[in-house]
């Protein structure tokens, strides 16, 4: 037999190998990859999903937290894990639409090294003030902030942060300008704004308590529709039409994994999204809503919004090592 031919029987033979294990996926644990510390709004979506998901997978689902360098550390250990389906990533939009843009060398390149496998849930912002500015609503702060000198100083989650991105896009609608003030995460950017030491912030549902206790003010929400929880709320949209930030998280797979792994895996979030018991602990936990989508639709999703964080980093010129 030819060298040839050994090669090219030993190749049939692992794709029957590769085939026998796809057949039985999955045969034994998952690792659920999460670019967080445990207690965040995206580990509670991954645990609160992940049990769902062993339930109906008949294997367990176990969530792995590899907090750091905005989810670039936990996105290159899924991206170089085999693709069997068996190491997956919770995958924070940020991660895939806005870390290429802002760094000056990624790791891994999440557009080819990952592959998407579906979307589990979605937020959106809500515009809050510090109750001691003279506004009411969303308009009179669009025109306070146009003619305040010097120019209002708003409060971030950091630079390159989804906050202050969405303010970024903001600005530029509006035509206002304003001080961006980054902080080390949303906590710290909310015990400004609530200080009184930043006018504004886009806040998450971390900051949910502070506005029930009337220590911010909100004006407006994010989304391409209003919010359930702020149903008396504006979008911005309906000010600025195509104006929409919608925060999303979803599960990655290697790239190159394939469809007999993808496919199951799919229709398992799928059932799990649907599952009520599910949306309840999501909403009451971590705030997020399931969020279902086509693979088409979420590809879409992610070259949209990928294309949207890169003319505004390049445009304010925000640059990180």
């Amino acid at each position: 037999m030819t060298a040839k031919l050994l090669r090219l029987l030993a190749a049939w033979l692992l794709v029957l190998a590769s085939a026998g294990v796809l057949a039985q996926y999955p045969s034994r644990p998952i690792k659920l990859i999460v670019p967080i510390p445990p207690g965040g709004a995206p580990d509670i979506a991954a645990r609160v999903v992940g049990q769902k998901l062993s339930e109906i997978l008949g294997v367990p689902v176990v969530v792995d937290n590899h907090a750091g360098s905005n989810g670039n550390i936990a996105g290159d250990l899924v991206a170089k894990s085999p693709p069997d389906g068996y190491t997956l990533l919770l995958g924070q939009d940020s991660l895939v639409a806005i870390n290429p843009h802002l760094y000056a060398k990624m790791p891994f390149d999440p557009l080819k090294d990952l592959a998407p496998v579906a979307t589990l849930v979605a937020n959106q912002f809500v515009l809050a003030v510090n109750p001691s500015l003279p506004v009411k609503n969303f308009q009179e702060f669009i025109e306070y902030a146009r003619h305040t000198t010097p120019p209002l100083a708003y409060a971030s989650g950091g630079d390159g942060s989804q906050h202050h991105l969405s303010m970024e896009i903001l600005k530029q609608r509006a035509g206002i300008d304003m001080l961006h003030v980054p902080f080390k995460g949303g906590s710290p950017a909310t015990m400004a704004t609530v200080a009184g030491d930043t006018a504004a912030m886009f806040a998450g549902t971390s900051t949910s308590a502070q506005i029930k206790a009337g220590k911010l003010r909100t004006l407006a929400v994010t989304g391409a529709k209003r919010s359930p929880e702020y149903p008396d709320l504006p979008t911005i949209g309906e000010f600025y039409p195509g104006y929409e930030v919608t925060i999303w998280l979803a599960l990655f797979a290697p790239a190159g994994t394939p469809d007999a792994v993808l496919v199951p895996l799919r229709a398992a979030v799928d059932k799990a999204l649907a599952a009520p018991d599910v949306g309840q602990k999501l909403n009451s936990a971590g705030g997020v809503e399931p969020f279902v989508t086509t693979p088409e639709e979420f590809a879409a999703l992610i070259r949209r919004d990928y294309d949207k964080y890169g003319k505004i980093v390049k445009t304010i010129g925000i640059r990180l090592d």
